[in-house]
């Protein structure tokens, strides 16, 4: 018999008061599948990828992945730190790039020194604009 990376047996979900979001879902995936997930807003489709990641277990049925099996899960809605601004919260994201450019913009004032290393600096520069052009 075939081995499953994954099996759902007669899942459902129900959110108070009684709404059914999930009713009787049963799937099983091979190894390699490729699994799309489509429906109208509303459906359950980001609450059917919580149960199989294992984000939601408050759940009626069984889901099951493979032991040993790995399951990144990326949500929709972030989780934000409430006490940083909108921009503390994208530079952390891009801390790299900011850094850099700070880090840059120091090299080109230091261009301006009498004793400056040309050399150095322009291989510097090099680096730094890199980081930023990625």
């Amino acid at each position: 018999m075939a081995q499953f990376v994954y099996t759902m047996n007669r899942v459902g979900k129900i959110v108070p008061p009684k709404r059914e979001i999930l009713k009787d879902i049963s799937l099983s995936f091979f190894p390699g599948a490729k699994i799309g997930v489509l429906g109208l807003n509303g459906a359950g489709k980001s609450t059917l990828l919580k149960i199989m990641a294992g984000v939601d277990t408050e759940i009626e049925g069984e889901a099951i992945p493979m032991l040993g099996l790995n399951i990144g899960y990326l949500p929709q809605e972030p989780v934000l730190d409430p006490e940083k601004t909108v921009r503390e919260t994208v530079e952390e994201g891009l801390g790299d790039v900011f850094s850099a450019q700070e880090k840059l913009n120091k090299i080109y004032d230091a261009y301006a020194e009498p004793d400056a290393d040309f050399d150095a600096l322009a291989t510097e520069q090099a680096r730094l604009e890199a980081i930023i052009a990625s």
